[in-house]
């Protein structure tokens, strides 16, 4: 449920920059000094956001509760304590864009740290389902195991996670990028464009290279099937990629942003983070 939820969090957020919304609240942690304000205009979309966040955090907390009343595994519980401490620095730095009036490097951060919360919360709910198989080795028996020459496809696998995220951050950039008192300035920022570009293409030729070395080792069916939803996740974030970049050439002669491209940007962030999921 925690999962579900942040990425419906994730997608509410997405759905502020999209509509250029970010600071029709201008006041944190009340909106406009209440609790809740009249949800008109870009204030459902802010305001909207923070209540599913609150909800968000809420839930994290119940969810470390039960994993310290039931949980055996110091190390669950360790990673529920993180993922707490995450969502709290998600919930200030949130705060801290309204607050200085959406400075693109905070922003960066604030879209950043969303997509390392909902991946820890994928992780908690996996580790916790009843399928899971527990192993007793210690953490230098698992960094030997992975560093053993044997273990090459874990390491890419690893070094997949790790260009993803990367390029995630580099998708913040651009979105966050060219804004102007909250609202999207005429030039996109270059430099940030032409380096998601080219992250974009290192990362289809990562996966698609792991994904051939993998499928040529790989017996079990499930694992088989996540390797095709990736390459069906990579292909349709680059054609969204492409549609994104399309949202941001023009804003400038906007005097809203139009329902499709709201659409098309919301649905680059979220299927990007679950590339990353």
């Amino acid at each position: 449920m925690l999962a579900l939820s942040t990425f419906f969090l994730l997608i509410v957020g997405a759905l502020v920059t999209s509509n250029d919304a970010g600071l029709s609240v201008p006041d944190w942690p009340l909106s406009f000094g209440q609790l809740m304000p009249e949800m008109v205009g870009g204030v459902f979309y802010e305001h909207g956001h923070r209540m599913v966040a609150t909800t968000v955090g809420f839930l994290t907390i119940v969810l470390n509760f039960w994993l310290w009343r039931v949980e055996r595994r110091g190390w669950v519980r360790c990673l529920g304590l993180v993922a707490l401490a995450t969502v709290v620095i998600q919930g200030v730095l949130g705060g801290i864009t309204v607050l200085y009036f959406l400075p693109p490097p905070i922003s960066v951060v604030h879209a950043s740290t969303a997509a390392l919360f909902f991946c820890l919360t994928i992780t908690l709910a996996v580790v916790t389902a009843p399928g899971w198989v527990d192993s007793s080795s210690t953490l230098l028996q698992r960094c030997r195991e992975l560093l053993s020459p044997g273990n090459l496809g874990l390491r890419l696998a690893l070094c997949n996670i790790l260009a993803v995220y990367v390029q995630y951050i580099l998708g913040a950039t651009v979105r966050h990028s060219g804004t102007v008192g909250g609202t999207k300035a005429a030039v996109l920022v270059t430099s940030a464009l032409v380096a998601h570009i080219l992250g974009a293409t290192l990362l289809t030729a990562l996966i698609l290279y792991l994904s051939r070395a993998l499928l040529r080792r790989v017996r079990d069916r499930r694992m088989v099937q996540l390797i095709y939803l990736q390459l069906g996740l990579l292909f349709t974030q680059l054609f969204l990629g492409l549609g994104a970049y399309w949202v941001r050439i023009d804003p400038a002669v906007q005097v809203q942003p139009t329902p499709e491209r709201v659409l098309i940007a919301t649905s680059h962030l979220a299927v990007g983070a679950l590339l990353l999921a």
